[in-house]
């Protein structure tokens, strides 16, 4: 203590120092908690000014000491305030909360995702496309019509069905339509089904163009109608009378094109109503019922 007396600057520097081993221990890690920092350096900041003034108190300063001082030692001008008000901006600076997290993650933008597009064709392409589908349609249409007036003149067969006109590579054998056999075929039709709905009609047609394909019937159209014992119309004169309408002509000429209500082993038909003998019925295959017919295999 006697050398602080005699020499007030030693005091000043010790405390100076004093001060910076501070700071230094405040800027060590795991050593900063927020709050203390400050209260530690005005609390080392305060002893040393406060013993620095005590010596200064004690022994005032001559000239002749201050200049030997001023030549011979530095003097640092700090604080522990002011050390104390960097070190807190600083800390503050470098610090991330929760808070500062979220914020940056927020500002992260999505990609946006790339939106489908629905393109129209022009007017011009839809008109095109409006009337090539019209003309399909046509064509369709006027395929069917042309079926309907002008059937095939020619039939062709294999072992087990009726072959369409395209299929005619695959037949074992072929059968030229006549128009005597033409209108028989109508006219039993007519006679059989005249009642009937469409559909029924052409399933009478395809009865009989079974009969004509199989084996076990025979090989033209007159006579599988005229066979003994097997078309009612046949055995009433029914057949000779009726003239065809237009229902019936067309359900023949669906038929010969390949148009099927019942299927090719088909080869019997009756109306429960009005047969007197119901051998087929209780002997033969329920196949299908159409209006009042129903039909066996």
């Amino acid at each position: 203590m006697d050398i602080f007396k005699q020499n007030r600057c030693i005091a000043l520097l010790v405390g100076v120092i004093l001060v910076c081993f501070s700071a230094i221990s405040l800027f060590s890690p795991g050593a900063i908690t927020e709050g203390q920092n400050t209260q530690q350096l005005d609390t080392l900041g305060g002893a040393g000014y406060a013993a620095a003034a005590a010596l200064t108190e004690q022994q005032p300063p001559t000239a002749e000491r201050m200049n030997r001082t001023a030549a011979s030692t530095p003097v640092f001008y700090t604080s522990a305030a002011g050390l104390s008000h960097i070190w807190q901006d600083k800390h503050k600076a470098g610090w991330f909360g929760p808070d500062k997290l979220k914020l940056a993650k927020a500002a992260v933008k999505q990609p946006e995702q790339p939106k489908a597009t629905l393109m129209k064709a022009p007017p011009a392409v839809q008109t095109t496309l409006k009337q090539a589908a019209a003309k399909g349609n046509q064509t369709v249409k006027n395929v069917s019509t042309a079926s309907q007036h002008n059937p095939p003149l020619k039939l062709f067969f294999s072992r087990t069905k009726l072959l369409s006109q395209e299929q005619q590579a695959e037949a074992t054998w072929s059968y030229a339509v006549s128009d005597e056999d033409l209108l028989l075929l109508q006219k039993i039709v007519m006679a059989e089904a005249e009642g009937e709905p469409y559909q029924g009609k052409v399933a009478v047609a395809n009865v009989v163009l079974n009969r004509l394909r199989s084996a076990n019937y025979p090989d033209t159209i007159y006579e599988v109608i005229y066979q003994k014992s097997q078309f009612s119309p046949v055995a009433n004169g029914r057949l000779k009378r009726v003239k065809p309408n237009e229902d019936s002509i067309k359900a023949v000429n669906a038929a010969l094109s390949g148009v099927k209500e019942v299927t090719d082993d088909t080869y019997f038909f009756l109306s429960l109503q009005l047969a007197q003998d119901l051998t087929v019925h209780h002997s033969r295959t329920y196949a299908k019922t159409i209006g009042n017919h129903t039909f066996y295999k």
